[in-house]
């Protein structure tokens, strides 16, 4: 590697027993549109013991794509690799590509193109699933040049497979959190959308593939519920630190509620011991601080009314709602008596006792439950009067008014 140009981009994996998949991963590597002599490949085993070493090895002495190959003792994560080969990048963008996956041939050329074309730090290339799901929600019909960070879905992927201008990184001393034992690239990612001059979207073409491994290895697990809360109180406060109070905060602030917070309190929550459910409202609380209207009236009832139960520590009335979504029950849709909020019915509306205001159950964005758009009813034209009650609705109405009494008065 003694060439001294800059090349366009540096392409870092970190691999760890990634035997055979690592195969696919180099050959689309080394197939990019984007010419050999304009990026390079820095390639970090993370202690394989499957042959991955020297895969990597073999493939650096044949291909013409310049290749920095470091080999190194197990680090016990992905934010290990990522800053050792984040450390020896000279490109001006540097993509972070798993071992695991592949990209699309034009993946480099068509996201270097775009940046340099918009100017923006960051760019996400349109990301499908290989036997696993994939976000979906991002991509459109078309690429965008610079999206508006606080409108778009952006957000909701925060992975690390994205092209980053390295000048950015380096600038604020961007690097992985090697403490956290999950959620370290969403906090990476966050911060150079938040610290960044703009984000593209490259969504005409497949730029990379997520694929699932057929021994379910490298999938993220379960495992203890205490990192799961360290990572989303780090996002929160980063948010927290960047973005000053208002809109823009509370659209940002969704998704760690949306995607992170609700799942640590699903149906299963009703199961653990009290200990723990005690402890993980304990966790909860400095995320729970950022729990504003803003935010709230940016999600569907059915998720705010449970993010709700666990800012106000009622997990008691949080199982009554589990319940009734697990029923799929379709909750009734009322106006309010004056203005033009409505309300969808769901467990404790407006119950004695329960403490949820009216603003918890109101409709502030599209609602679906289970299956079919809620629509509130339409109000009665001015100066037009309410239709009569039918025969048979007058004579039911008059049934149940005598039972009533009769039951009173025995």
């Amino acid at each position: 590697m003694n060439d001294t140009r800059i090349p366009d981009v540096s392409v870092i994996i970190g691999a760890y027993e990634a035997m055979p998949y690592l195969i696919r991963c180099l050959q689309s590597v080394e197939a990019q549109t984007l010419p050999a002599d304009r990026f390079e490949l820095i390639a970090v085993d993370d202690g394989s013991k499957d042959g991955t070493g020297a895969y990597l090895d073999e493939f650096a002495a044949r291909t013409a794509v310049p290749t920095t190959v470091i080999h190194q003792a197990n680090s016990g994560g992905p934010s290990g690799p990522r800053n050792v080969g984040l450390a020896r990048a000279r490109g001006r963008y540097v993509f972070f590509l798993d071992a695991d996956d592949f990209l699309g041939f034009e993946a480099l050329e068509r996201m270097v193109a775009i940046a340099d074309k918009a100017g923006t730090d960051v760019v996400l290339g349109k990301m499908v699933g290989v036997n696993r799901s994939a976000a979906g929600s991002m991509w459109g019909r078309k690429d965008e040049e610079r999206v508006d960070l606080y409108k778009s879905r952006v957000i909701f992927t925060l992975s690390a497979q994205k092209l980053f201008r390295r000048e950015l990184l380096v600038r604020h001393g961007m690097t992985f959190d090697e403490k956290m034992s999950t959620g370290e690239d969403a906090l990476f990612t966050m911060e150079a959308y938040l610290r960044g001059a703009g984000v593209s979207v490259v969504s005409e073409y497949v730029c990379y593939y997520l694929v699932g491994r057929d021994d379910g290895l490298h999938v993220t697990r379960s495992g203890s519920y205490e990192p799961r809360f360290e990572a989303l109180t780090a996002l929160v406060e980063l948010i927290a630190e960047l973005v000053p109070e208002g809109p823009e905060r509370d659209f940002m602030m969704a998704r760690p509620f949306t995607v992170g917070l609700i799942q640590q309190f699903g149906p299963a929550v009703a199961n653990e011991s009290e200990t723990v459910r005690a402890h993980k409202l304990e966790l909860a609380a400095p995320i729970t601080r950022y729990w504003t209207p803003g935010v709230a009236k940016l999600i569907k009832v059915n998720e705010r009314l449970r993010l709700e139960c666990v800012a106000r520590g009622r997990l008691d009335l949080l199982a009554d709602i589990h319940r009734y979504i697990a029923a799929r029950h379709t909750p009734k849709v009322v106006r309010a008596e004056q203005g033009d909020a409505a309300y969808l019915v769901y467990p404790h509306f407006r119950k004695p006792g329960a403490g949820l205001p009216d603003e918890a159950f109101e409709m502030t964005v599209p609602e679906w439950a289970p299956s079919k758009r809620l629509q509130a009813p339409a109000r009665p034209k001015p100066g037009r009067p309410k239709p009569r009650p039918t025969l048979a609705r007058r004579v039911v109405r008059r049934v149940r008014r005598d039972m009533k009494r009769w039951k009173s008065s025995v």
